[in-house]
């Protein structure tokens, strides 16, 4: 059945003022239901309900996590157990984001469409039962899920004088996606892990998107380097083109980057990449990206967690040895580099910290925060409330993303807010939450216990004290320096913006400063800031980021050249993958 009007969240909702005193305040009704013709099952899941004034395209399709100004408002509303053909109703307990309730939405005319973003129950190795939205090959997109159930788009007139029913059919569902084919440069492979098929009680498979080196099959005893490019998920190689770019392509405009044209851009530049893989003179090496989208988010953070399970483990002892073993790869630590940015970034620090030995070498770019001391503008150890500095008389919202100039975009409290407005439970998708369950522990009941209350934003001191020890990883570093020390000296390259978007240059700043402390080894690595460059700014100053994003599988092949030839050891294979 509905669990949509719990005394909990009402009360809740009375203290922030929202709870309706009448018809009229409690704003339109909204009904929504799915047939049988779409599912014959009942279903749980999260009803996700979109009122836009944007007339192009879904709804579905333009909330943003990027900013406050673009999204359009967005109600959710969790169900059980919902039966064909019943009706849930989407009403003034539902919570919202930018308007917190249905009754705050103004007159006016709007399209509205609702999804039901589909959970399953898992049956977890450590006795948890949770209900979770599984990936179903999409990277975790809650409005492009295969298999999850939405409305059709109607236009509605809202007079909150006189609040009219609307009536929703979940009618469509979205459909499977085609896994993409193997090409002679590209190829993909599958694996189930044990590791996280036992922690999930249930098959976990990873994938591996492969590209190989020009003359792989013409020189059958070389043996590869192999570079991790870590990121968001992938659903292939990225970046990689063996035709010109299409002449009939239309031209799009880049809103991130303000350039005209940029579809084009990314098409030539990536035929440019071909073209330098292929070449006689560029050096032979295997790039795999990895798909380790999960329940929670569109990758795992490749770290072993609390809530995600051993994906640390699974990724380094599993696949990569499958990876390596199939496509002849040198299987060494002295072989091996990792890069990345934003959350690629975090991922190949700390796989380096983490698997120090597997590693010769990580590129980090505007990583996601290495240091709690700034996390993006909150100090977790110091800060009381995640969403507001407060002072004597007046009280000022934290900022979540700007622009190089300072103009902020969206506040702490409007990410975290849309946040629980598409999924409670750490259960939204979104970046604070992946960042609440790989970071944090395991709550009483079985989800992510939360960094700080979503609603408020007050700072839970004992969680930020497990994620120190756990997850930070400028303290992790200097903690276990005398061990990790002679495994990391010189490994580390960190480069970010000085106007990072997402204020993500403040950890760097409290990082560089304690790992230029470190002693016996000295830490021997490098930091780089790029003047005035936003995200993700990944240590090239001579081009803006909207190209620079498309070169990390050769921008940092002269450092890693460099590494290899000074660090290998004595008969190790420096000429088979040079032809």
């Amino acid at each position: 059945m509905a669990r949509w009007n719990s005394p909990g969240f009402m009360a809740a909702l009375a203290v922030l003022g929202l709870a309706a005193t009448s018809a009229q305040a409690a704003g339109p009704s909204v009904s929504v239901s799915f047939p049988a013709s779409a599912e014959t099952k009942a279903l749980d899941g999260r009803v996700i309900l979109l009122f836009s004034t944007d007339p192009k395209g879904e709804p579905r399709t333009q909330v943003s996590g990027e900013s406050a100004l673009v999204s359009p408002f967005v109600f959710g509303q969790t169900v059980d157990g919902l039966k064909p053909g019943q009706a849930v109703t989407i009403g003034a307990t539902a919570f919202g984001w930018p308007a917190r309730s249905l009754s705050a939405l103004k007159a006016g005319d709007y399209t509205v469409q609702a999804v039901l973003n589909r959970y399953e129950t898992f049956h977890r190795g450590d006795g948890a039962v949770l209900k979770l939205p599984p990936d179903m090959g999409e990277g975790q997109q809650w409005n492009a899920k295969p298999g999850n159930l939405y409305s059709t788009p109607i236009k509605v007139h809202i007079d909150p004088a006189h609040p009219k029913p609307i009536r929703l059919s979940l009618a469509n569902k979205i459909a499977p996606i085609a896994d993409k084919p193997d090409t002679p440069w590209i190829k993909h492979i599958r694996i189930k892990s044990e590791r996280l098929s036992k922690f999930w009680g249930r098959p976990v498979y990873l994938r591996a998107h492969v590209l190989l080196p020009e003359g792989f099959d013409s020189h059958p005893n070389a043996h590869y380097p192999l570079m991790v490019f870590h990121g968001h998920f992938p659903d292939d190689i990225g970046n990689f083109r063996t035709t010109p770019p299409d002449p009939n392509l239309k031209p799009d405009y880049s809103e991130r980057f303000h350039l005209a044209g940029y579809n084009k851009i990314q098409q030539q530049e990536s035929y440019d990449f071909y073209k330098r893989w292929t070449s006689k003179d560029f050096p032979r090496f295997l790039v795999v990206e990895i798909d380790h989208a999960n329940p929670y988010y569109d990758d795992s953070y490749a770290v072993n967690s609390e809530n995600l399970g051993p994906y640390g483990d699974a990724l380094n002892y599993e696949l990569l040895p499958v990876v390596e073993k199939q496509f002849r790869g040198l299987a060494a630590g002295w072989a091996r580099f990792t890069y990345g940015g934003s959350t690629g970034g975090w991922e190949a620090m700390a796989t380096q910290v983490f698997y120090p030995d597997m590693y010769n070498g990580a590129f980090v770019a505007c990583p996601d925060p290495i240091d709690f001391r700034a996390y993006t503008v909150i100090n977790l150890y110091k800060d009381k409330n995640a969403y507001e500095l407060k002072g004597q008389a007046a009280n000022e919202e934290r900022p979540a993303s700007r622009n190089y100039l300072g103009e902020v975009f969206q506040t702490q409290r409007d990410v975290n807010h849309l946040e629980l407005a598409l999924g409670d439970h750490s259960r939204s998708g979104g970046q604070y939450d992946i960042w609440q369950a790989v970071y944090g522990p395991k709550g009483a009941d079985g989800y992510p216990q939360p960094i700080w209350n979503k609603l408020t934003g007050e700072i839970d001191p004992k969680v930020a004290a497990y994620w120190r020890e756990h997850a930070d990883l400028t303290y992790i570093i200097q903690r276990d320096w005398k061990t990790l020390g002679p495994k990391l000296a010189g490994k580390l390259h960190i480069y970010v913006g000085r106007g990072d978007t997402y204020f993500l240059n403040n950890a760097v700043y409290f990082a560089q400063d304690t790992l230029e402390s470190l002693k016996d080894p000295a830490w021997g690595g490098e930091v780089a800031y790029g003047a005035k460059d936003e995200h993700c700014w990944n240590g090239d100053p001579t081009l803006p980021n909207a190209y620079t994003r498309l070169h990390y599988n050769f921008m940092y092949l002269p450092k890693i050249l460099e590494r290899i030839a000074k660090t290998a050891p004595a008969g190790a294979d420096l000429t088979s993958w040079r032809y």
